[in-house]
């Protein structure tokens, strides 16, 4: 079982939610921050047999060299919901993950809303914030996290 990241078209994602509880899948739909992104838990062939049966209002993201579908690790997928939830209020959408968001250093935050979240640190309009990214697929970025609650990650 592994978490797969699809765009959703047409605004379909509340008809696509409600027949993925149907089957008991297990689904994470961040719609006040991403309105077209559905994150689904389950096993490739699941989501190949979804994406074909709604193949013109979804899109999978798949990996760019063997094009199987992109499997996002469950700590990633973690700490993307802890802040995407935690955070709806000073959250920015930076778009589509692109490599750029990851230079600098990895940090886990040690206190304050968003204490435990781990990401790299970037300056965004003169503030300090914590992006947080699912590679491949979307980064979001906190509010300002002062220095002193930050701490370098381990890998």
């Amino acid at each position: 079982m592994n978490w797969y990241a699809l765009k959703v078209y047409y605004n379909r994602t509340a008809p696509l939610l409600a027949e993925l509880a149907d089957t008991g899948t297990e689904t994470f739909a961040p719609t006040d921050v991403i309105s077209s992104l559905l994150f689904i838990r389950c096993d490739e062939q699941f989501i190949l047999q979804f994406v074909d049966r709604h193949w013109k209002e979804v899109w999978l993201y798949r990996n760019p060299t063997s094009r199987t579908p992109a499997a996002i690790p469950d700590r990633e997928m973690d700490v993307f919901r802890f802040v995407v939830t935690a955070g709806r209020q000073g959250l920015t959408l930076l778009g589509d993950d692109r490599p750029e968001y990851h230079v600098g250093d990895r940090v886990v935050v040690t206190g304050g809303p968003f204490r435990g979240a781990e990401g790299h640190i970037h300056r965004i309009k003169r503030d300090r914030r914590l992006v947080v990214t699912i590679r491949g697929v979307v980064a979001v970025a906190t509010t300002y996290i002062h220095p002193s609650l930050l701490k370098k990650a381990t890998d």
